[in-house]
C-alpha cells in the first residue's frame, strides 16, 4: 500500500470507495456485515470488502473481536498515531545507532566522545524515543518521577524491562502514597520487581538508562517535551544527584501506608517552607500535594508545636528537627 493511497483513501482496485466506506461506518457506530454494508451504499460487495481490507490497514477500521465479521471505526487521529508511533520508534532507532558509530569511530581515532542533545516537542516524538531508549536498555533505568503525564504511564515499560532483567529504580513524591489508585498501581511494579521510593520533593522529572543515555522532561508547561542527552558528565551528575535521594528516600511498599510511614520527613519539609514565609498554596505546589492535604499537614504541625503562627511553627520545627537529625 502507498503513502498516497493511504492518505486518499482512494486505491484502483476498490474504485476508490474507502471514503465512503469509513464514513458509513462512523455514521452506523460499525459495519455490521460487509454485504449488508454493500446494500446500504449501492457498491458492489467485493469493492466493499477491498474498502475495509484497506482501512484495516491503515489502522482506521479495527475488527471486532467479539463477533465475527464486524468492524468497528477508529477515530482518525487514534489511527495516525498508531501508525506514526512504529515510525518513529524507526528513526529514533536509526538515529542511536548513527550516534554509537560517530561515538565508536571517535574513541577508535582518539578523539573524545561527542555529546549530543536533541529536543523533542510532543507527546507522539517522546513516546517514540522512550519506547527505543526502552528497547536499547540492558543494564539499569533509573527514574526520577516529579509528575506524571509526562508521557503518559511508563509502568508498561518499566515491567517488560524488569521482566528481561533490567534494574528499575524508581523515586517519586511522598503523594503518590496518598491515592489508594496509585498505590495499588505501584504495587503492581514493586510486586514485579520495580524499586519504588519517595521523597518530600523530586525538582525535574527524568530517566537515565545504562548509566549514559539522560532523557530531561519539560517542566510541564504546554507540549510534552524532552531533553535527550548522551553526555557522561551529564550523566554522572544525574546518577549521583539520583543516589544521593535514593539514600535519603523511604521505600514504598505496601498499598495501606499512606503517609504515615514518611510523616517525619514530610513536616520537616513543610516546616522547611513554612520558615521561609511560603503560602499554603506555594508549599503544596513544591511538594506535589493538594492545597487540603498540605493545610491539614500544617494544623498537625501547628498542633503538635503549640504554635500560635504559620511562621513560628516553621521556625519551631525546623529548629526541632535539626537537633533531632
Amino acid at each position: 500500500m502507498s503513502m498516497t493511497t493511504l492518505f486518499t483513501g482512494r486505491s484502483a482496485s476498490d474504485g476508490g470507495h474507502v471514503t465512503d466506506v469509513y464514513h458509513y461506518a462512523a455514521r452506523k457506530g460499525a459495519i455490521e456485515a460487509v454485504d449488508v454494508a454493500a446494500a446500504d451504499l449501492g457498491i458492489e460487495v467485493h469493492l466493499v470488502s477491498q474498502a475495509v481490507q484497506h482501512l484495516v490497514e491503515s489502522r482506521l477500521l479495527r475488527a471486532d473481536a467479539a463477533t465475527i465479521g464486524r468492524f468497528v471505526p477508529v477515530d482518525p487521529d487514534l489511527a495516525v498515531a498508531s501508525l506514526v508511533s512504529s515510525v518513529e520508534r524507526e528513526i529514533y532507532r536509526r538515529r542511536e545507532l548513527i550516534d554509537q558509530i560517530r561515538e565508536g569511530i571517535g574513541v577508535l581515532g582518539g578523539e573524545p566522545a561527542r555529546s549530543t542533545v536533541e529536543y523533542l516537542v510532543g507527546a507522539m516524538e517522546v513516546r517514540g524515543f522512550l519506547k527505543t531508549a526502552g528497547d536499547a536498555c540492558r543494564d539499569e533505568l533509573l527514574v526520577l518521577q516529579a509528575g506524571v503525564g509526562e508521557a503518559g504511564d511508563l509502568s508498561e515499560m518499566y515491567l517488560v524491562l524488569v521482566a528481561r532483567g533490567v534494574t528499575v529504580r524508581v523515586i517519586c513524591q511522598h503523594r503518590s502514597r496518598a491515592d489508594v489508585g496509585t498505590r495499588l498501581a505501584m504495587k503492581r511494579l514493586t510486586d514485579a520487581g520495580v524499586e519504588v521510593y519517595t521523597v518530600s520533593h523530586v525538582p525535574r522529572s527524568a530517566i537515565v538508562f545504562d548509566r549514559s543515555l539522560v532523557a530531561l522532561f519539560g517542566d510541564g508547561d504546554g507540549d510534552v517535551s524532552l531533553a535527550r542527552v548522551r553526555n557522561q558528565g551529564i550523566a554522572r551528575f544525574f546518577l549521583d544527584m539520583f543516589n544521593h535521594l535514593w539514600e535519603s528516600a523511604t521505600p514504598l511498599e505496601g498499598v495501606e501506608f499512606g503517609y504515615a510511614t514518611v510523616a517525619d520527613d514530610l513536616q520537616q519539609s513543610i516546616a522547611a517552607l513554612m520558615a521561609k514565609g511560603y503560602t499554603d498554596e506555594v508549599v503544596a505546589r513544591k511538594l506535589g500535594m493538594s492545597v487540603r492535604s498540605c493545610r491539614r499537614h500544617i494544623a498537625t504541625l501547628m498542633r503538635d508545636l503549640d504554635a500560635t503562627s504559620r511562621f513560628q511553627a516553621g521556625v519551631e520545627a525546623a529548629r526541632k528537627f535539626l537537633k533531632t537529625g
